[in-house]
């Protein structure tokens, strides 16, 4: 299924295909409990930029690796380059449009993400 996303302001724009039955992270890291983001990571050959590169702006903390993109213009992040996966990009579910209509929400432990990232891992390559 094709998913378009977005930004709150829609500066940033984009499309991501995934199955209708999304299974999506819910971290309990930092970053990701303040800012309420739901991790869909998917390949780069599955995301497609579609407007606002020139509005994101890049975030970065710890080791430097994983690139949090946000919008300029409103402060969402609606995806990322994660750290975990930098060969693909990881989507905020709460960004897409429509919404999943299955939605499978599995907690993550970020909070001691060096144990349990490698779990995520295959998460970005290609089926």
């Amino acid at each position: 299924m094709l998913y378009r996303g977005s930004c709150h302001c829609e500066a940033i724009q984009f499309e991501i295909e995934a199955p209708e039955r999304v299974v999506c992270q819910d971290c309990n890291c930092s970053i990701c409990s303040k800012s309420g983001f739901l991790h869909l990571i998917v390949p780069k050959s599955q995301f497609k930029r579609l407007k606002g590169e020139e509005n994101l702006t890049v975030y970065t903390f710890n080791t430097g690796v994983a690139k949090h993109l946000f919008c300029k213009i409103c402060g969402i992040k609606p995806y990322y380059i994660p750290r975990s996966n930098p060969d693909g990009y990881d989507v905020n579910v709460r960004c897409l449009m429509p919404q999943p209509r299955e939605l499978v929400i599995e907690p993550f432990d970020g909070q001691n993400w060096e144990s349990h990232a490698h779990a995520l891992a295959h998460l970005s390559r290609e089926a």
